[in-house]
């Protein structure tokens, strides 16, 4: 088996994750190579093509309005090798926990609603703030920063306790990286890239956002997903797709719905230890009853 099909075959049968990080990766060689074929056959002279102006999302209305479509493709857009690398750790490290306790569709969902809020978060500042006034008709964004920022901190709310060992640091909370992650980006507004990290602040705000409708019961990624399925079918190649709910299929499946249930328990025996029975909801009630009748 050549090294394409082997790409392929992995494409295919791979997670969510692992199709995000290949897409990721095949734009930023794909766009390399046209940028260089570009350079080779150009006159040098102003007004050479520049794909990644028709690719990242402009700030300017005016401008956006002639590309609607960079408030997506500039989520999959990379400059840079490190800026790529940093983003594909980032997402693989964090997608991997997200993948633990919540599902594929999840994820994609709020990397693709991520990325459009923090789309929708620079545009908007740099069109209300004065200080952005010059530099409007030239500013443009790309990276999968806000996007891989919704994940990381959808997932860290979600299950802020969880702990993961960092080099040099030892074990580390989701929370306590979540809230650096934050504060980082907030104080850096003032720096460089500051309509990166305003967009790094939007995906975060969504990645909150989505887990505090998702305790409610709202899945607030169903609709683009079921739009991402019409349109491409590449999720579930060979079957379609079923909303339904079966016995786990494997043991990878078994176990994530396990751990995603005993946090459940965990916060609801939380919620009794700080507030006492009668403050759960008639849902957690019944969830706590089912348990114990079963234990």
């Amino acid at each position: 088996m050549s090294i394409a099909d082997e790409i392929k075959e992995s494409f295919k049968k791979g997670t969510i994750l692992t199709r995000l990080i290949y897409i990721n990766l095949a734009v930023f060689v794909a766009v390399k190579f046209i940028q260089v074929l570009f350079f080779l056959f150009s006159t040098g002279q102003p007004g050479t093509f520049y794909i990644l102006n028709w690719l990242a999302v402009p700030a300017d209305f005016p401008e956006l309005l002639t590309r609607p479509w960079t408030i997506f493709t500039y989520m999959f857009l990379h400059e840079g090798f490190l800026h790529i690398l940093f983003n594909i750790l980032w997402l693989y490290w964090f997608g991997r926990i997200f993948l633990e306790y919540l599902d594929e569709k999840k994820l994609l969902g709020v990397y693709l609603l991520g990325g459009l809020a923090g789309a929708a978060l620079y545009i908007l500042a740099f069109n209300l703030f004065p200080v952005f006034a010059q530099v409007l008709p030239v500013s443009r964004a790309l990276g999968a920063s806000a996007a891989v920022l919704a994940v990381v901190i959808s997932i860290s709310v979600y299950v802020p306790n969880y702990t993961i060992n960092l080099i040099f640091i030892g074990p580390v909370r989701l929370k306590y990286i979540a809230a650096v992650m934050i504060v980082l980006d907030i104080i850096s507004i003032a720096g460089s890239n500051a309509g990166g990290h305003i967009a790094h602040l939007g995906g975060a705000l969504f990645g909150w956002f989505f887990i505090r409708q998702y305790r409610q019961g709202r899945d607030i990624t169903k609709g683009i997903n079921l739009a991402f399925y019409k349109l491409s079918g590449w999720m579930a190649p060979g079957k379609k797709l079923k909303v339904e709910y079966r016995k786990p299929g494997n043991d990878y499946e078994y176990n994530r719905q396990k751990a995603e249930k005993q946090q459940r328990i965990d916060d609801i025996l939380d919620k009794i230890s700080r507030s006492g029975y009668d403050s759960l909801s008639k849902e957690e009630k019944e969830l706590l009853f089912r348990v114990s009748k079963r234990d």
